[in-house]
């Protein structure tokens, strides 16, 4: 499993992550196999959010954090041994986002009993809140770091320029920032590649400005969420007839590489110098060994600009 550096700490952590996203109606047996699957796969990064399982039946913010804890019971040397990232800031009821000192720390503190450990490595702001005040973060930065109850911070979903905005008052370093991305929604790469071209989708800057290479620049490691997905919410583009192109280059690079498609996907991530983790969403033991394959694959230049082109997106 090939590894990165975690922004600016001295970190290294592997470039493909296990998402805890769905695991709230597992059994503590299917828990642990996806557990041993990641670790037998060279994955020691596991990622959470409050909001996991918050909609799932009888449950509840915390769930899969909760969940998680229950099945592994983890020794202290072995928690020693992994990175437990999560995230905070969204709310329900109604729906929206809570980047106030009270909220920031009152989450963090749930998660770490949820979870069942006196720190977390990583804890990211889930989503921009638009009412955010830096100095508030900041102030639920140092009592988190001070306190010992978190060591690094970073985001998710956010632009460079509101980075830049919490950097005005936040002291620690952003480490991450979690952003989705995939072959077919790859907006953040594509757009330099069609920058100052009229009459393509691709040149239309959406995030801001420079996502990626703001990322590098400033030491931020990004994080690929929904790395096989289409758009937002609308199925996976593997196998799909919808990109026949791209699943037949799929399949062509699979077989030279002795690998399925689903590694392949992974690695043109991975291949990217910036340097990325994909955070996996299944809960397929099976697939966690799939996808991790695709951790070092070391794809030709024609082989990547021929995939993101088989993808739809434009390289003129």
């Amino acid at each position: 499993m090939k590894t990165v550096p975690l922004g600016t700490t001295e970190l290294k952590v592997p470039n493909v992550v296990a998402g805890m996203m769905r695991i709230a109606g597992d059994s503590n047996e299917q828990i642990r196999a996806l557990y041993t699957a990641s670790r037998d796969a060279g994955i020691d990064f596991f990622d959470h959010a409050d909001l996991y399982g918050f909609n799932h039946p009888g449950g509840g913010f915390h769930l899969c954090e909760r969940r998680f804890a229950e099945a592994l019971r983890l020794r202290p040397s072995e928690r020693e041994q992994i990175v437990l990232q999560t995230k905070t800031s969204i709310v329900d009821d109604p729906w929206g986002y809570d980047q106030s000192y009270e909220h920031i720390v009152s989450s963090a503190e749930e998660s770490l009993k949820a979870l069942g450990t006196d720190y977390l490595d990583v804890l990211l702001l889930h989503r921009p809140d638009a009412l955010v005040e830096p100095e508030e973060v900041a102030r639920a930065f140092d009592h988190l770091q001070s306190s010992g109850k978190v060591r690094a911070f970073g985001v998710s979903n956010h632009t460079p320029r509101q980075i830049e905005l919490l950097k005005t008052a936040v002291r620690q370093p952003i480490v991450a920032n979690q952003v989705q991305l995939s072959l077919t929604h790859s907006t953040i790469i594509a757009q330099g590649l069609s920058s100052n071209m009229t009459g393509f989708d691709d040149s239309i800057t959406r995030d801001g400005g420079g996502m990626v290479d703001y990322a590098r620049i400033n030491k931020i490691t990004l994080q690929a969420w929904s790395p096989f997905q289409k758009g937002f919410q609308d199925g996976v583009f593997l196998g799909s007839p919808d990109y026949p192109e791209l699943n037949a280059g799929l399949d062509r690079l699979a077989a030279k590489y002795q690998v399925t498609p689903t590694a392949i996907a992974v690695a043109w991530i991975t291949r990217h110098p910036a340097g990325m983790q994909v955070v996996l969403g299944t809960t397929k033991p099976e697939r966690v060994a799939d996808a991790a394959a695709g951790s070092d694959i070391p794809l030709t230049r024609s082989e990547w600009y021929g995939l993101i082109q088989a993808a739809g997106h434009n390289v003129p």
